[in-house]
């Protein structure tokens, strides 16, 4: 078990300053054209890919840091330079943490190379989970998978929403229902691999912020996947399913494949939440120092001063979280005080807060979109909604330490 210290070794600082700089030199300049142009930066994707940041072997060896702080340490430089952008070179992440967290090894070795493809072809992924009635209201969902055992096939129907790369991806991981009597305890995760008839994107959704990734409806009409797609094997659903069946009589709680995934990346989003946050104060406190009202810099008044300091001390406080859940999560910690969710909702909240005092102290020129604060300032109203809304988030922790299934 690694120790858990607050120190990056020489080489994850490596790691940090090598994509910080793509970060400032890449995805920065690239920024306000794709947002404004509301489209997948593909450009920039494979400048990362050239470069190996998107590629199986970087997320792989970030995932397994056995101090935990790979993935936060990327996250955070990665959406320090810019969130839509970010998330489109990361969203693929989402799919691999799915098969990750419930494939087995030979579906793990088969369909994550396939989620990313190659510099010379690159390739996204999706996860798709919501729906438009069961967003947080997992036990919902209406997502259907039908086993046809003549066939050894699943066979998928329903409509998924809000999902990064959803329609454009390569691979799309799906969770649907496989027990309705078993509520959000039925639940499996399916890979639809590419080309497969029946899948189709729905509505592309036209967003507040984070426009340079993709959101958009996905079509499940009569998919038809091989037995081998079902996420850690049909045998292994099945002990599953039993084991809910017995629990649900006990009144104990199994957690479903969903939830997994969401569990294992909510510090990640909380990084990213962190990364923005920085990023905006990292603009307020230099306009702060240049920005002359009355003859002297804006921030020789306590006013501004005191916001700087406390945005500092809540983004200094919310990275602590994150890396303290990351590195439970590599080390086998339980989160026995929903430490991943604490890490989250902390993060997201003060992304927001953050981004709107940046505006703030910015004044009028923050309102615009000459300065990056506003772009930021929409974008961070995204880390409090996606994977567990923040009133999830701490409905999870009540949960956590209270031991009461609160609604």
């Amino acid at each position: 078990m690694a120790e858990f210290t607050m120190e990056l070794n020489d080489e994850q600082k490596e790691v940090r300053d090598w994509l910080h700089g793509f970060a400032a030199d890449v995805i920065r300049p690239a920024a306000a054209e794709w947002d404004e142009r509301e489209e997948t930066p593909w450009p920039v994707i494979q400048e990362a890919a050239k470069v190996g940041i998107y590629s199986l072997d970087f997320y792989a060896q970030q995932y397994f840091d056995a101090t935990g702080l790979g993935i936060p340490m990327a996250m955070e430089e990665l959406f320090w330079g810019d969130a839509g952008i970010a998330l489109s070179i990361v969203g693929t992440g989402l799919a691999a943490v799915g098969v990750l967290a419930n494939g087995t090894e030979e579906q793990i070795g088969t369909w994550i190379p396939q989620m990313y493809g190659d510099a010379n072809d690159v390739k996204v992924a999706a996860f798709c989970s919501s729906e438009p009635d069961a967003g947080s209201d997992v036990a919902s969902m209406r997502t259907r998978a039908v086993y046809d055992e003549a066939k050894d096939e699943w066979v998928l129907n329903g409509t998924k929403t809000w999902a990064t790369n959803g329609g454009i991806a390569n691979v799309h991981v799906v969770v649907a229902v496989v027990d309705p009597d078993l509520g959000s305890k039925g639940h499996a995760s399916f890979i639809v691999p590419p080309g497969t008839e029946g899948l189709t994107q729905g509505q592309k959704f036209k967003k507040h912020g984070i426009r340079a990734s993709h959101t958009a409806e996905v079509v499940l009409d009569n998919v038809r996947v091989p037995g081998s797609c079902l996420l850690g094997g049909k045998e292994r659903l099945d002990e599953r399913l039993a084991r809910a069946r017995e629990k649900a009589k006990s009144g104990d709680r199994v957690k479903n494949a969903a939830m997994a995934t969401f569990e294992a990346s909510r510090p990640a989003v909380g990084a990213m939440a962190v990364g923005t946050a920085r990023a905006a104060y990292e603009v307020a406190l230099d306009y702060a120092k240049t920005r002359e009202q009355f003859g002297r810099p804006i921030i020789d008044n306590q006013g501004v001063a005191f916001q700087l300091a406390e945005m500092r001390t809540q983004i200094d406080a919310a990275r602590l979280l994150v890396w303290r859940a990351s590195w439970m999560a590599i080390n086998g910690r339980p989160f026995t005080a929903a430490e991943g969710s604490m890490s989250k909702l902390f993060a997201s909240e003060t992304a927001k807060k953050v981004t709107g005092q940046a505006i703030q102290i910015l004044g009028g020129n923050g309102y615009t979109r000459e300065y990056p604060v506003e772009r930021m300032h929409r974008d961070a109203a995204i880390y409090t909604i996606f994977e567990g809304t923040s009133e999830i988030q701490k409905l999870v922790i009540a949960r956590t330490l209270s031991g009461v299934a609160i609604r």
